[in-house]
């Protein structure tokens, strides 16, 4: 089995593949103080409670954009799955050319997701990602990463609307079903979904029309069904991109992962 880790700021999506097919995910709170020792606790309830066996692991393969938290679960998935994990990163064959100014700017996850999406949906294409922060990502016919856009996640929006405004209180992320509300709480809920929507049709339209062709617009992410169900500028929500994009650089450098183990036996 395969156990891929999708670090972001705010969460660690885990998902785990036998036969290419993904079995089971998992999604846990990123906390940059938690030890090694707490981590490989934590990862061996998930599949003590799943009931998989943890020791049929081969594989551990990471995207993470919180270097922070990196030596702790690196360290914790060698003691609990006695394997060396692949860290998405300079080296790693992707098969993707990235056209940033500096390519090691780019967050992994970036990465992974153009991976995932053009070799499920072909070029061109951008890519939205609903995480802490939202990413646009443009990727051309041929397969280029092209760069991309990066504004305050959806979360952020909301929590600093809350924090900066001393008579509005946190509220939760639902759809009021209309603009003109009689109440606070329904007020602040639609200027922040609806006002979103907004964000994301006009940096979509503004890519769309520096790209060439057809263009596929794939979303993905926690928040990326509440948004694409307000607007017809997404085509696609891929709720497991990254995690497929991670399994298919997996088979890319499958060769090199081999000899590598065979070379320490």
């Amino acid at each position: 089995m395969i156990l891929v880790f999708d670090v972001g700021n705010t969460n660690i999506v885990l998902g785990l593949y036998k036969d290419k097919e993904l079995i089971n995910s998992w999604r846990i709170s990123t906390d940059k103080d938690k030890s090694s020792d707490e981590y490989s606790m934590l990862i061996h309830q998930l599949f003590m409670y799943s009931e998989h066996d943890s020791k049929e692991i081969e594989v551990v393969i990471i995207s993470s954009v919180v270097p922070n938290i990196m030596y702790s679960l690196e360290h914790a998935t060698r003691k609990l799955f006695d394997v060396e994990p692949l860290v998405v990163g300079p080296g790693i064959k992707t098969g993707i050319n990235i056209k940033y100014d500096n390519p090691k700017q780019v967050g992994a996850d970036r990465i992974v997701n153009a991976v995932s999406a053009y070799e499920k949906y072909g070029g061109p294409l951008i890519i939205v990602d609903f995480g802490t922060a939202t990413t646009f990502c443009a990727v051309s016919k041929s397969g280029e990463y092209l760069g991309g856009t990066i504004s305050p996640g959806i979360k952020i929006s909301g929590d600093a609307l809350f924090q900066r405004a001393a008579k509005l209180p946190r509220v939760e992320l639902i759809k009021p079903g209309k603009v003109i509300c009689k109440n606070t709480v329904n007020s602040m809920q639609a200027g922040i979904i609806y006002g979103y929507v907004g964000l994301v049709e006009y940096i979509i339209n503004k890519m769309k029309s520096e790209l060439k062709g057809k263009v596929t617009v794939v979303a993905t992410g926690g928040l990326a069904t509440l948004i694409a169900s307000e607007t017809d500028a997404i085509d696609v929500v891929d709720k497991f991109l990254t995690l497929e994009g991670l399994m298919i650089i997996y088979e890319r450098n499958k060769d090199d992962i081999i000899e590598n183990k065979k070379g320490h036996n």
